[in-house]
C-alpha cells in the first residue's frame, strides 16, 4: 500500500469513526428503550456510569491531574470519539487485504469493536462492571449497535473512496 493511500484511508477512517459513533448512539438508545423493565433495572443497578467517563476519571487521577467536571466531560468525549476514530481504520485495512465486500468488512469491524473494546477491554480495565453482572440484553444491544457502527464506517469510507477514486483494485 502506498503511503499516500494509507494516509487518505486514515483521514477517511477518522471521519467514518465519528459518523459511525453518531449512527450507533440513537440505535443503542432505541434498543435500550425496548428492553424489559427488569433488564433496564438490572443494568442500571450494576452500571457504574458511562465507561468513557470512568476511563477519563481513572486515567486523569493516575496521571495526577485534578480535573473539573467540565474538563472530565471534555476528556470523556475525547475518549468516546477517540476510540471510534482509532478503531475505524480496521475497515479499510480489511477491505484492502481480504477481498471482503463492504458490508462484510463493515460488520466485521463493528463486531470486533464490540467484542474487543466493550466485552474485553472495558471490564478488564474497570471501566464497567463485570460482563456477567449485566443482563444478556445489554450485551446484545451493544453488539447490534456496534454492527451499525461498522456499517456506517463502511458507508462513509466507501463514499469517500467513490468521491476521490482512492480505492484500489484489491478492494471490492
Amino acid at each position: 500500500m502506498h503511503i499516500r493511500q494509507a494516509a487518505l484511508d486514515l483521514v477517511l477512517a477518522a471521519a467514518a469513526g465519528y459518523v459511525g459513533t453518531k449512527a450507533m448512539e440513537p440505535v443503542s438508545m432505541k434498543l435500550y428503550d425496548m428492553e424489559s423493565a427488569a433488564d433496564r433495572e438490572r443494568e442500571d443497578a450494576v452500571r457504574p456510569g458511562p465507561p468513557y467517563r470512568i476511563a477519563a476519571e481513572q486515567l486523569s487521577r493516575r496521571a495526577g491531574l485534578d480535573l473539573s467536571d467540565e474538563q472530565l466531560d471534555r476528556l470523556s468525549l475525547a475518549f468516546h470519539y477517540g476510540l471510534a476514530i482509532q478503531w475505524a481504520p480496521l475497515y479499510p485495512l480489511l477491505r484492502r487485504t481480504t477481498g471482503w465486500s463492504a458490508p462484510t468488512a463493515g460488520l466485521a469491524t463493528g463486531a470486533a469493536m464490540s467484542i474487543v473494546a466493550d466485552e474485553l477491554i472495558t471490564p478488564a480495565f474497570g471501566f464497567s462492571a463485570a460482563n456477567l453482572d449485566y443482563p444478556l440484553s445489554t450485551h446484545l444491544r451493544g453488539f447490534i449497535a456496534h454492527l451499525v457502527f461498522g456499517l456506517a464506517v463502511a458507508g462513509t469510507v466507501e463514499a469517500g473512496w467513490a468521491l476521490g477514486s482512492w480505492r484500489t483494485s484489491t478492494a471490492n
